[in-house]
């Protein structure tokens, strides 16, 4: 791989990365909410229990691989086309670190700057596709 695409494979590992990392504050809200053998059973169920904190980390969890699902295609389009352009590489690395911004303010419940990072996450993934889609056009 060269280096100029290495961008794209990072951005994909980071944000596959986020997803991960988003367990971590649900993680802590279960464990507030009294998690228990038990609940493996039905873990959904215990959604009632959850502080409000804990009922936004799980959306925020769940949307990390709404999220995924769009990127990682956007990712794999510009490695595969070798897309090499300035935008495309600011996109790729912005989208994790968006993503992870995500997380802490969804959490934290700071809806206007959560929809700034849902939003620019969501441009930067258009960004790499439309990249991506010239770059195939034009190869």
């Amino acid at each position: 791989m060269t280096a100029n695409l290495a961008p794209f494979a990072w951005s994909l590992l980071l944000a596959a990365g986020v997803v991960v990392f988003s367990t971590v504050p649900l993680g802590a809200a279960r464990s507030q909410a009294n998690f228990q053998m038990d609940d493996l059973a039905a873990p959904r169920a215990m959604f009632e229990r959850l502080p409000a904190w804990g009922k936004r980390a799980a959306w925020a969890h769940q949307n990390c691989f709404e999220a995924l699902t769009l990127h990682a295609p956007a990712c794999l389009l510009c490695l595969l086309a070798g897309v090499s352009s300035p935008a495309a590489l600011i996109a790729a690395w912005l989208h994790p670190a968006l993503r992870l911004a995500y997380i802490g303010v969804y959490v934290g419940n700071v809806p206007a700057v959560r929809g700034l990072c849902w939003a620019g996450g969501l441009v930067c993934t258009g960004v790499l596709y439309a990249e991506g889609l010239k770059a195939v056009i034009a190869g």
